[in-house]
């Protein structure tokens, strides 16, 4: 005689941990969106009240309803003024953000490469490293005017000036990667016939890639940080050449504006290179 049972699958008992998993999940994402929120409101609300108490000017902290009627003023048409100096807020935005791309890329692509040779050759490096470190331990207007002499005051001292700006941080960092790149994994691969070619393309360039992301985040900040300082000559359209000839004006609200414009399109351009990172490096952060 069979006797047939019918078994139910287990299903997760409220409280289990199978169902707290996805509850904590959920609870850690919204406390994650929830708290930058907070701190915008809180700044929000401690920026209102300083400039409320007036202690201060309104040139030095003006109220945060003026920069808002500043950035409508820079990003529309009106009274027949078209944003600022003949441009609009997203026209600023897309040149400076077309001259860091053009530096980024142009000093993170130098970068790469060197630190790749940097860290496979020790005699490069010690040559190459001393004028790194002097580069990267001089301000941009340091050297931007003599750019200028060399250059002119077109695009080019400013795109130059931005990819000397990201050039250190991405070599030092892919350096610093291929020095530390696992001994053992290239002797193994170099006993089981591969060429010196294949050991840097299969291992240290994967390995390296981590800390060579960090490096070209960094980049990227060292760029944006020298925006200012790139646009201070024929640099309108432009954002930072709008907050250098605001600031000329004592235009603290349109000043406030650019800077947010430039923090804030940083954050999208940083989320997205971390985005591009996860994907890359997906084996980061987990065991």
């Amino acid at each position: 005689m069979s006797v047939f049972v019918d078994i139910a699958p287990d299903e997760p008992q409220v409280g289990s941990p199978a169902s707290a998993a996805p509850a904590g999940k959920w609870r850690g994402r919204l406390t994650r969106a929830a708290l930058p929120l907070l701190s915008l409101v809180v700044f929000g609300i401690v920026w209102q009240l300083a400039a409320a108490s007036g202690i201060w000017n309104q040139t030095f902290v003006p109220y945060p309803s003026a920069v808002w009627r500043a950035f409508v003023d820079v990003s529309t048409t009106h009274d027949g003024v078209r944003g600022y100096a003949g441009y609009l807020l997203w026209e600023h935005l897309y040149m400076t953000l077309r001259r860091v791309l053009a530096g980024v890329v142009i000093g993170v692509a130098v970068g790469v490469l060197l630190g790749l040779v940097m860290g496979s050759v020790s005699w490069v490096r010690s040559v190459l490293e001393p004028w790194l470190t002097f580069l990267r331990a001089l301000p941009p207007l340091a050297y931007f005017f003599l750019l200028v002499i060399w250059l002119g005051i077109d695009e080019a001292p400013k795109i130059t000036l931005l990819a000397l700006a990201a050039l250190p941080p991405a070599a030092v960092a892919t350096t610093a990667a291929v020095v530390a790149a696992p001994v053992g994994l290239q002797e193994a691969a170099r006993a089981l016939g591969a060429s010196r070619a294949e050991v840097i393309r299969d291992i240290v360039v994967p390995s390296a890639l981590p800390e060579t992301f960090t490096g070209i985040r960094l980049a990227v900040g060292m760029a944006y940080s020298s925006v200012v300082a790139a646009e201070l000559f024929n640099g309108i359209p432009g954002v930072g050449g709008l907050v250098k000839d605001a600031s000329n004006y004592n235009n603290t609200p349109v000043v406030l504006v650019g800077i947010f414009a430039i923090g804030f399109s940083g954050l999208v351009i940083d989320g997205l290179l971390r985005a591009i990172e996860r994907r890359s490096v997906p084996w980061i952060g987990k065991v």
